[in-house]
């Protein structure tokens, strides 16, 4: 199965309908505010002057964010159409970003660079097959001393059916996730159609590669809630704060993770 062109145009098409969804507000954006949240600017500090890789920035919102804060980014996504977008946006903030087209997995083929951290965050690695290939990538890509940052949706969210009324795949799974979607999350009123190919990663597939590649775990948090009302039955406890209806603090729903090479 080739996942990654099946994947790809899935992306591709979800970009134009996320760029211009109420949920982004790339009005807003554009206005100045940030795309960052709070889990994320917590582990990432001070970046002034900082050279960060973005992996799987879709069209570069978080990017563009960090550049804002003083960093020097490059971006970097599988998806042409988000690339796109990226550099539109780019262009009319006024930053200074490198966008690079590429599958992940692959990116040392087309990238010749080093970084003071590596970025990624909220619905990444459950798109990639080889966390061990990924890991590798993270670990390459790291100055001696530099710092790999994730905050994503735990894998107990994705255990779930998409109504969240029962347990309907493994918390891990080594067999590809292979379905036929409608909608998007950013918009679920969308008549998009694609089929989608993923992966289930329990933590400790996510933890050990990159403990094997050498890199040092030093700080590894879980939350009880999403910061984006991205998923179905949620409610929102406090501004900004959703958490599944029924299962208020019952639940993992995303976790950080910070490791030093």
């Amino acid at each position: 199965m080739d996942y990654i062109s099946i994947n790809k145009k899935l992306w591709n098409n979800k970009t134009e309908v996320h760029f211009n969804s109420e949920f982004y507000d790339v009005k807003s954006f554009l206005g100045g505010k940030s795309s960052l949240m709070k889990a994320e600017l917590d582990l990432l500090g001070d970046v002034r002057g900082k050279k960060i890789l973005h992996l799987q920035c879709h069209f570069g919102m978080d990017t563009i964010s960090l550049a804002r804060m003083g960093a020097k980014v490059t971006g970097v996504d599988l998806s042409d159409k988000a690339i796109e977008k990226a550099r539109l946006l780019n262009e009319q903030c006024g930053t200074d970003v490198e966008f690079v087209e590429s599958d992940v997995l692959k990116l040392k083929d087309v990238l010749n660079d080093s970084f003071d951290i590596v970025f990624t965050s909220y619905g990444t690695v459950g798109w990639l097959d080889d966390l061990t290939k990924w890991a590798d990538v993270v670990h390459h890509f790291l100055k001696p001393g530099g710092e790999f940052i994730m905050v994503d949706f735990h894998p107990v969210v994705w255990m779930f059916s998409y109504d969240f009324t029962k347990i309907e795949f493994n918390y891990m799974d080594t067999e590809a996730i292979v379905e036929e979607l409608e909608g998007t999350y950013a918009d679920k009123s969308s008549d998009l159609k694609d089929q989608s190919v993923g992966w289930n990663h329990g933590i400790s597939g996510i933890l050990n590669p990159l403990v094997h590649k050498g890199l040092r775990l030093a700080d590894f948090q879980e939350y009880d809630y999403s910061p984006y009302n991205c998923f179905n039955n949620t409610i929102e406890i406090s501004k900004g704060i959703f958490q599944i209806r029924g299962m208020e603090k019952k639940i993992p729903m995303m976790y950080s993770i910070k490791a030093v090479k």
